[in-house]
């Protein structure tokens, strides 16, 4: 059981990886998978809102909709803490693409 768990992790992390540097449907997908808890995941609304955003910002009209619809389930800290995340995620892609 323990190699399942640990095969979803390394997984998951590969799917973020690709995603942080990918398109804005591979993002969306994360943030529904955080939002819905699906995949294994648990629900965590601040992994959703970072993946919606980040989707938003690759020109997502979903993801957009998506991230002020979880938003008003969130407090300001767990929103300032999902924009401080994408803006990392977003200035580690610059700089691997620089």
């Amino acid at each position: 059981m323990g190699n399942s768990i640990k095969s979803a992790q390394f997984l998951m992390e590969a799917r973020q990886l690709r995603a942080a540097g990918g398109s804005a449907d591979e993002c969306f997908d994360l943030g529904v998978a955080y939002s819905c808890g699906t995949g294994g995941l648990s629900v965590d609304l601040v992994e959703a809102h970072k993946w919606f955003n980040l989707a938003a910002l690759r020109g997502s009209g979903e993801g957009q909709s998506m991230r002020a619809e979880i938003a008003g389930e969130m407090t300001a800290r767990e929103i300032a803490e999902a924009q401080r995340q994408a803006r990392a995620i977003i200035a580690a892609t610059q700089l691997r693409a620089a």
